[in-house]
C-alpha cells in the first residue's frame, strides 16, 4: 500500500480509503447500497487494516448515523488505537425533521459535530467535510465555524465534497483573506466512465495543492465487470435498481470493450483495471472503495498492485476521452502557438 499527503499537509493517507456507506441497517435510500451488520463490518475493517489501509470515510447521513456508529464500534471491538487511523466523516445532509437539521449553518455544524463524535466514540475527527454545496449559508460562515472546531481540537483538517470549481476557489481566497483554515481536500465523483471534473476542477486541485478523494470509482458498479453491452441489467446489481451516478451508457460500453481484454490479459476483474487506471492519475490522493463482502474488498485492494503499461493507459485514456467543450478547445488551440507546437502566423492569408 502506498501513501500520499492529504492536500498541502503532512498527513499521510493510504491510496485506498475504506468507505462505509454499506454499513448499518441500510435505511431509506441506503437500502439500495447495503446493510452490513457489525460482525461483517468488523471483518471488512480488519481486512482493510491488514492490507495497510489507514483511511476510513463515513457520513452522518449514512443509514441515519448507523454507519458512523458501526465504524466507531468496530475500532473498539478490534482494539484499534485511535492514533493509528485517519477518520473522515461528513455533514450537511438532513438528519432530522427540523428546519435547521440540514445545511452548513453555524448552528447545524455545531450540532452535527457533537453527534458524529458521539456516534464514532472519539474526541476528534481527522478530516471533517461538508457533504454538499449549501446555497444559503455564506462561505465565510462555514469556514469560520470549521476554523473554531479546529481551534477547539475537535477537528484536525477540513474538506468539502461535490463543490463547483468557482466556489472552491472562492473558499480558498476567503481562507487566505480571513486567516482561517482552508479546505485541504475535495471528495468528488471520478471514474474512467465519468471524467467531467478534469475540465475545471482537476487543474484547480493541482494548482492549489488540494487532495482528491474519489467516490464511486466504479461508477456505481457499472465498471465492476457485471455489466456489458450485452448484459445491461444483471440480476442482483445495485445499479439495476438504483441507477446512480449519471453516466453516458453507450460511452461506457465502449470503455468496457477496451477494459475487458486488458482484464483478461492480467487474469483479473474489470473493476481492478478501472481502479488501477484511477490510481495512475497523479491528482488522485485516495480512492474510496466500499464493499459488502470481503472478497469484493480484497479484489479492490489488489488493484494497488496492478501496474498498467503506458500503452494500456493510453488506450484507456483515448476511449474515455471527454468530448471537446468550450473554452477547452479554444485554450488548446491558442496555447499550442504559445508553446511553439504550431505556427499560427504562417497560416494567415
Amino acid at each position: 500500500m502506498e501513501y500520499k499527503a492529504l492536500g498541502n499537509t503532512g498527513l499521510l493517507v493510504s491510496q485506498l480509503c475504506l468507505g462505509t456507506m454499506t454499513m448499518g441497517s441500510g435505511s431509506g435510500v441506503y437500502s439500495h447500497i447495503g446493510d452490513v451488520g457489525q460482525a461483517d463490518a468488523n471483518n471488512l475493517i480488519k481486512a482493510a487494516l491488514e492490507a495497510g489501509i489507514n483511511f476510513f470515510d463515513t457520513a452522518d447521513v449514512y443509514s441515519s448515523g448507523e454507519s458512523e456508529k458501526t465504524l466507531g464500534q468496530a475500532f473498539k471491538d478490534l482494539g484499534i488505537l485511535r492514533k493509528d487511523v485517519v477518520l473522515a466523516t461528513k455533514f450537511y445532509s438532513r438528519i432530522g425533521p427540523g428546519r435547521n437539521d440540514v445545511g452548513a449553518s453555524r448552528k447545524h455544524i455545531m450540532d452535527a459535530i457533537e453527534s458524529s463524535l458521539k456516534n464514532l466514540q472519539t474526541d476528534y475527527i481527522d478530516l471533517y467535510q461538508i457533504h454538499a454545496n449549501d446555497v444559503l449559508t455564506p462561505t465565510d460562515e462555514i469556514l469560520r465555524t470549521l476554523d473554531d472546531l479546529v481551534t477547539q481540537g475537535k477537528v484536525r483538517y477540513i474538506g468539502c465534497s461535490n463543490w463547483q470549481a468557482w466556489k472552491l476557489a472562492q473558499s480558498l481566497g476567503t481562507s487566505a483573506l480571513k486567516n482561517t483554515v482552508r479546505f485541504e481536500s475535495l471528495q468528488a465523483y471520478y471514474s474512467i466512465a465519468g471524467r467531467d471534473l478534469e475540465r475545471e476542477i482537476v487543474p484547480l486541485l493541482e494548482n492549489e495543492k488540494l487532495g482528491l478523494l474519489v467516490w464511486s470509482p466504479l461508477a456505481g458498479g457499472l465498471l465492476s465487470g457485471k455489466f456489458s453491452r450485452e448484459n445491461q441489467k444483471p440480476e442482483g446489481s445495485r445499479r439495476t435498481t438504483f441507477d446512480f451516478p449519471i453516466v453516458d451508457k453507450e460511452r461506457t460500453w465502449n470503455i468496457l470493450d477496451v477494459i475487458f481484454p486488458i482484464a483478461e490479459k492480467y487474469n483479473c476483474s474489470a473493476a481492478r483495471v478501472a481502479l488501477a487506471w484511477l490510481l495512475s492519475k497523479p491528482v488522485v490522493t485516495s480512492v474510496i472503495v466500499g464493499a459488502k463482502r470481503e472478497e469484493q474488498l480484497q479484489d479492490n485492494i489488489a488493484a494497488t498492485k496492478l501496474k498498467l503499461t503506458d500503452e494500456e493507459i493510453k488506450q484507456l485514456d483515448a476511449v474515455s476521452e471527454l468530448p471537446a467543450e468550450y473554452p477547452g478547445w479554444m485554450l488548446a488551440t491558442q496555447g499550442a502557438d504559445r508553446l511553439g507546437e504550431v505556427d499560427l502566423w504562417s497560416d494567415r492569408s
